[in-house]
């Protein structure tokens, strides 16, 4: 199939590089020329594991290919999809600028049937507001049809190419039979591709996004009870994770979420839910336990040295907002970084990708903070190690040149992946969450 993909971020890129990898001839658009220029080259601009390698291989074998132009991504398609940021604004409402005027400027080129595809997190119709713009705007017969993305970070391409589910929103025939035709290579194992109708398709997104959420504060809430009552949430997430009810995903407790979904989705849900009329009480409880949550290990630390860190120097291990990608949006290690420096301590930090992107995003607000490579050398003269992002290469801590390199033997672990009494054996004192 001859596929266009408008907007090369995040999941423009994977879907992009996947589409092709199965077959299909695949052109990138981003109004970024400088962009498409490191594309062109195989560099994929973002970290995520194979995706590199994949990219490679179809500009290599010429099934893929990236452009500047609109109308080239547009004329040259049949299935076309939309891919665009759709960032939050300051009231937690979306900024949908991009997909409508892309919607309105791409109605321009259409040459003959087309496939529109609305692949963005959007709020419930706007699949009907796309169709109406490229109504007013064209004579060609064409379909818009909601199809939400579900990747996860760090597994972003394995997702893609092997879907627990694929959902469509769309009430015309031929535009399913077209994208279960286009999946149907991607579901040999199982038939996982779920039909209905757009805005429920919509709202799907949102859902979903903010029942991993609930789970997430939850346990953090019951970590925070936890430890009020000397037990152990290691010991009683293992209890309820075996209950096939409830399963062992999204049960672990830390420090908070963070990414481009579960933040935005949450507030967006919320804002859908406000314009409503409906008080959505469960949700504005999950977004303030997060907020709350990120500030759990500056707390412990403050109480351990008696409110005075001024001058001392704390080691983050782990910038990006979890394993496996560089993506620093809505990180914890932010919150926690900036609350560290209010209170005049200092921040040796490091991260095994995100380093970089830190340096470039956050370089001139935090210019205080030394990165390092090494993430040993980083914990020179600190006064606690504080565990952000539960990297493998963070896992197995050698104890004994950590107690060496450090000022003070403390550790501050925001993922629970240390054994506390281990820790404790090597003269260290441990603070996790929930223990």
């Amino acid at each position: 199939m001859k596929i266009g993909i408008i907007g090369t971020g995040y999941v423009g890129l994977v879907s992009g590089v996947c589409f092709a990898e199965n077959g299909n001839d695949v052109i990138c658009m981003d109004k970024d020329y400088e962009k498409i220029k490191r594309l062109k080259t195989g560099d994929p601009v973002i970290y995520e594991p194979g995706l590199e390698e994949l990219l490679k291989k179809n500009l290599s074998e010429k099934r893929i290919s990236f452009t500047d132009s609109l109308r080239e991504v547009v004329s040259r398609s049949d299935i076309i999809f939309l891919c665009l940021p759709t960032p939050p604004l300051e009231d937690g409402s979306v900024d949908l600028s991009r997909v409508l005027e892309v919607s309105s400027d791409l109605s321009k080129y259409i040459n003959g049937y087309k496939l529109i595809v609305s692949k963005s997190t959007v709020p419930v119709g706007t699949t009907q507001k796309i169709r109406k713009i490229i109504s007013e705007r064209t004579k060609h017969k064409f379909d818009v049809v909601s199809n939400p993305e579900f990747l996860k970070e760090g597994a972003a391409v394995s997702d893609f190419m092997s879907p627990d589910r694929v959902i469509v929103g769309s009430s015309s025939k031929k535009a399913i039979e077209i994208m279960r035709e286009l999946y149907s290579s991607f579901m040999r194992v199982s038939e996982r591709f779920i039909v209905m109708d757009e805005r429920s398709s919509e709202l799907t997104k949102y859902a979903a996004n903010s029942m991993l959420a609930l789970r997430i504060s939850f346990m953090n809430e019951l970590a925070n009870l936890a430890e009020k009552l000397k037990a152990d949430i290691e010991l009683v997430r293992k209890g309820i994770g075996s209950d096939e009810r409830i399963g062992a995903s999204f049960l672990f407790p830390g420090v908070g979420y963070g990414g481009s979904c579960f933040p935005k989705d949450v507030k967006g849900l919320l804002k859908i839910a406000e314009e409503n009329n409906y008080d959505f009480k469960i949700l504005k409880a999950i977004d303030e336990i997060n907020r709350q949550q990120k500030l759990v290990l500056v707390n412990k630390i403050l109480r351990h040295y008696r409110n005075n860190i001024k001058g001392k120097v704390f080691t983050v291990w782990g910038l990006s907002y979890k394993p496996r990608t560089d993506d620093l949006r809505e990180a914890p290690s932010l919150t926690i970084i900036e609350e560290l420096l209010k209170h005049g301590a200092r921040v040796n930090a490091s991260d095994p990708v995100a380093n970089n992107n830190f340096r470039k995003l956050y370089g001139k607000k935090f210019r205080n903070v030394k990165l390092f490579e090494n993430n040993y050398t980083a914990l020179g003269n600190s006064y606690g190690l504080i565990l952000v992002t539960e990297w493998n290469e963070f896992r197995n801590i050698d104890l004994e040149k950590a107690s060496r390199l450090m000022k003070s033997k403390v550790i501050f672990d925001g993922r629970n992946i240390y054994d506390p009494r281990l820790v404790k054996e090597y003269g260290f004192k441990y603070y996790g969450i929930g223990r």
